[in-house]
């Protein structure tokens, strides 16, 4: 970790794991059950800064930065985009975990990370018994959906998945000021005052980085093609998710775009159970305590 940003995890262990020839940088501590913590976008692992003490006093917890994210390593852009594909992504975070030697743990993701989660569980439900999303529905859900007052609310899905390079030139000319009107945009007071000034400081420092926005800009592009076809396929060949799943979303959030979320996850899902939080879409940062709670408790059951 850079020495000039602050220490948001203390008592953490910092490592840099090796998985699908991507350098992953975690952040690792507690004590108990494995549980995996997958950030979103525009984020990183710090996300999880506020709920990870006292999670870690009932898991062991793993957070790393998604591939491009954060300091994680940046896979390169390519015509198909797979190394930014769920899929490929999910299998990275399940040899990490076997790295670290746990064949099964828990999983909970949020935004992007939250769709990782959901695909291990599809590719790999050997190893993940269950897991949480926080404020998703699934990525062809989303798509299949799309109309006029749903674009005009995830209209980055659309703008971020234009062919490279012109979402990143057009970020690149004002990184910051396009990073915090995304973060604003998406808390239900629409400002920046559930993040704290060291997970700000840290995001800041890697959005500008050209390759990790150009990352980002790829994540959505998969979303937008493989990760879209990798969801259909599991949709008509009656796939679902074997796991127990818990889908949490914000009462101001973006999954609340349709009427009843938790109506689309049974789709995917026999095995589902969840509600809304009193927040936007940050549910770890603008209602802690009660995210924390009640990934505690789902998990402990």
């Amino acid at each position: 970790m850079k020495s000039d940003l602050p220490d948001l995890f203390p008592g953490f262990e910092t490592r840099v794991v090796q998985a699908n020839q991507t350098g992953l940088f975690c952040r690792i501590g507690g004590s108990g059950p494995p549980l995996l913590l997958l950030h979103g976008y525009p984020q990183s692992h710090v996300i999880w800064h506020e709920i990870a003490p006292e999670l870690a006093e009932h898991f062991t917890l793993v957070m790393p930065d998604l591939p491009g994210y954060g300091m994680s390593s940046v896979p390169a852009v390519s015509a198909t985009h797979e190394a930014y594909s769920k899929r490929v992504m999910a299998s990275g975070m399940r040899e990490l975990m076997r790295t670290l030697g746990y064949e099964h743990f828990f999983v909970a993701g949020h935004d992007r990370g939250g769709r990782v989660a959901y695909r291990l569980a599809l590719d790999h439900p050997e190893s993940v018994p269950r897991l949480a999303v926080l404020d998703i529905l699934p990525t062809s859900d989303y798509w299949d959906r799309l109309d006029r007052a749903f674009g005009l609310k995830v209209y980055h899905w659309m703008f971020l998945a234009q062919p490279f390079p012109f979402p990143e030139k057009m970020i690149a000319a004002a990184p910051v000021r396009y990073l915090e009107h995304t973060l604003a945009s998406w808390t239900a007071n629409k400002n920046l005052d559930c993040f704290t000034q060291g997970a700000l400081d840290h995001t800041r420092r890697w959005f500008c980085e050209p390759d990790r926005i150009s990352a980002c800009c790829e994540d959505y592009r998969a979303g937008a093609t493989i990760d879209y076809e990798h969801d259909r396929a599991d949709q008509d060949n009656g796939n679902t998710i074997r796991s127990e799943l818990l889908a949490l979303w914000g009462n101001k959030g973006i999954a609340m775009s349709v009427d009843d979320p938790l109506a689309v996850w049974r789709t995917w899902c026999p095995h589902v159970q969840g509600r809304s939080l009193p927040c936007g879409h940050f549910l770890p940062e603008e209602a802690p305590k009660e995210t924390a709670a009640a990934l505690r408790v789902f998990f402990s059951d």
